[in-house]
């Protein structure tokens, strides 16, 4: 025994000393396009446009400002008229802006809004290189029969709220949708996991809970996460297609998988051009604000 215990003693020391530091140098990446784009039934397309950051580089709001893509050519096609859209800036305070593009105030003629049934095509040529993309609003096929409240199952806060809705999908696959919920007067926030599809839900009536939309800058606990007798929630539920569920899905799974290390490698799968990354996604959107009494 003792033999054996010196043997597996030495054998220790033996690897441990074999031991090699290997240290990885990384190679600066090549900035890209970042698109965030959007166009709603009754609303004015936004195009935000960014320089991708390091995924290991520092962050400082001087770095984050400076992202912003200024002075690029963006027009939108609606298959009739194309307009080109205005970069618009707002202060943000301590010397920083932000900056987007939207349809020119001052060119109207040409200008639009999102339709349903309607497709959209984007253009952006910025620091020499041009992107393209293409998204649709579809009909608003699928909404909400009814919603309503009732108190969180199995928690002591009487307080404590769950949206709940019932709904009817259309028969045939390929309804997509995203919702956004409002707490009184904050934001439209996605849910955690925001985008669905009707594979298991084809062509029936089905009742679930809506949970709370989530702000990924601040995050709090799931099971903290209720709205409260007296808030005054509007639930914005979008048709979308299949482009827009797919990035919203894997960028949604990505984002999750942060930090944990069984999750399955993942790829964001955007819908730009020529390497950019992001999105041009269409909503038809559908709103209904209730008060949890």
């Amino acid at each position: 025994m003792k033999n054996l215990m010196a043997a597996w003693i030495l054998s220790v020391f033996f690897f441990y000393s074999c031991e090699k530091n290997i240290d990885f140098k990384l190679d600066d990446a090549e900035k890209v396009l970042v698109v965030d784009a959007q166009i709603e039934n009754g609303q004015a397309p936004v195009v935000v446009l960014t320089k991708s950051l390091d995924y290991f580089g520092k962050i400082s709001p001087e770095i984050l400002f400076n992202s912003f893509v200024r002075n690029a050519d963006v027009t939108i096609s609606n298959g009739t008229v194309t307009h080109k859209l205005k970069e618009y800036t707002i202060p943000f305070g301590g010397g920083y802006s932000l900056s987007y593009y939207s349809i020119d105030s001052a060119n109207l003629t040409t200008a639009f809004v999102g339709a349903f049934n309607k497709q959209y095509t984007l253009n952006i040529t910025a620091e020499g290189k041009n992107y393209t993309a293409a998204t649709n609003i579809p009909a608003l096929t699928k909404f909400p029969d009814s919603l309503w409240f009732k108190r969180a199952p199995l928690n002591p806060d009487t307080n404590a709220r769950v949206l709940m809705t019932r709904a009817a999908d259309p028969p045939g696959l390929g309804n997509y949708i995203r919702y956004f919920t409002k707490k009184n007067r904050g934001n439209f926030l996605p849910g955690d996991n925001s985008v669905f599809d009707d594979n298991i839900i084809d062509g029936i009536t089905y009742e679930l809970q809506v949970d709370p939309g989530v702000d990924r800058n601040n995050r709090i606990p799931f099971d903290s996460n209720y709205f409260k007798r007296g808030d005054t929630v509007t639930l914005k539920l979008c048709n979308i297609d299949k482009a827009t569920y797919t990035f919203w899905n894997t960028w949604e799974f990505a984002q999750q998988s942060i930090g944990n290390p069984f999750s399955q490698p993942n790829k964001v799968l955007g819908n730009i051009s020529n390497g950019a990354l992001g999105a041009f996604c269409g909503y038809a959107a559908w709103y209904k604000t209730i008060i949890a009494k």
